[in-house]
């Protein structure tokens, strides 16, 4: 189901705050952890379109920005080392040192 250009508006606006950020790619592990794959990869593709961020992800995880794409796709099937270096540079991004920052256990 393509998404109205009103939706990827509103997610980029919201994007503006950083607490959502956040809570995009809390949310995005969390439903990785419980296998849910789809929703990750829908909610790492909401936060890189948000932030206008695929290029420079791309660039910096070594991989075509069309390779991204299809990484963070519905049917995406990232590997382990890829999807973590993803999360480590979207964190670094969010301007978190350590995952325990990112997950706000200090």
């Amino acid at each position: 189901m393509a998404l109205t250009r009103e939706f990827k508006e509103t997610v980029m606006e919201l994007c503006k705050d950083p607490e959502y950020r956040k809570a995009l790619l809390l949310e995005a592990l969390e439903s990785y952890l419980e296998n849910d794959i789809a929703v990750g990869n829908a909610l790492l593709r909401d936060y890189l379109n948000g932030t206008q961020a695929f290029s420079d992800v791309a660039k910096e995880l070594e991989v075509e920005e069309s390779g991204l794409r299809r990484m963070v796709s519905r049917n995406g099937n990232a590997t382990a080392k890829k999807l973590f270096r993803l999360f480590k540079i979207c964190q670094k991004r969010e301007g978190f040192q350590s995952a325990d920052e990112f997950l706000g256990t200090v």
